[in-house]
């Protein structure tokens, strides 16, 4: 069993940046694929990014060239890094693990782009 606390979250000017943390707790083992989702107000939630364990990369397009996903398997750690933030990307962001089959959320954390 994992769980997983996402943190980072804020208010923040169009514009600006963010940078998401989440931490594992329990094993990382048969964990194969980790990222990130959101879910915006009124609509459904939907994948941002998303790496594997060779490191492979996915973003959805309305974040490629802005977003980078990456990880520190020592620290148990997922990040997201969020550079020329617009309000459209205000939501609530998921962190995500596929492990053994399984899917695991966070809790979530909220980031509000807004002037």
């Amino acid at each position: 069993q994992v769980q997983l606390v996402e943190s980072g979250g804020g208010l923040v000017q169009p514009g600006g940046s963010l940078r998401l943390s989440c931490v594992v707790s329990g094993s990382i083992l048969g964990i194969n694929v980790m990222g990130w989702y959101r879910q915006a107000p009124g609509k459904q939630r939907e994948m941002v990014t998303i790496i594997n364990e060779q490191d492979d990369t996915t973003y959805a397009t309305s974040v490629k060239g802005r977003f980078t996903i990456s990880r520190d398997a020592a620290k148990k750690t997922m990040y997201l890094q969020m550079n020329s933030l617009k309000p459209e990307d205000t939501a609530v962001y998921y962190c995500n693990a596929l492990k053994l089959g399984i899917d695991v959320y966070g809790k979530g954390t909220l980031v509000t782009v807004s002037s």
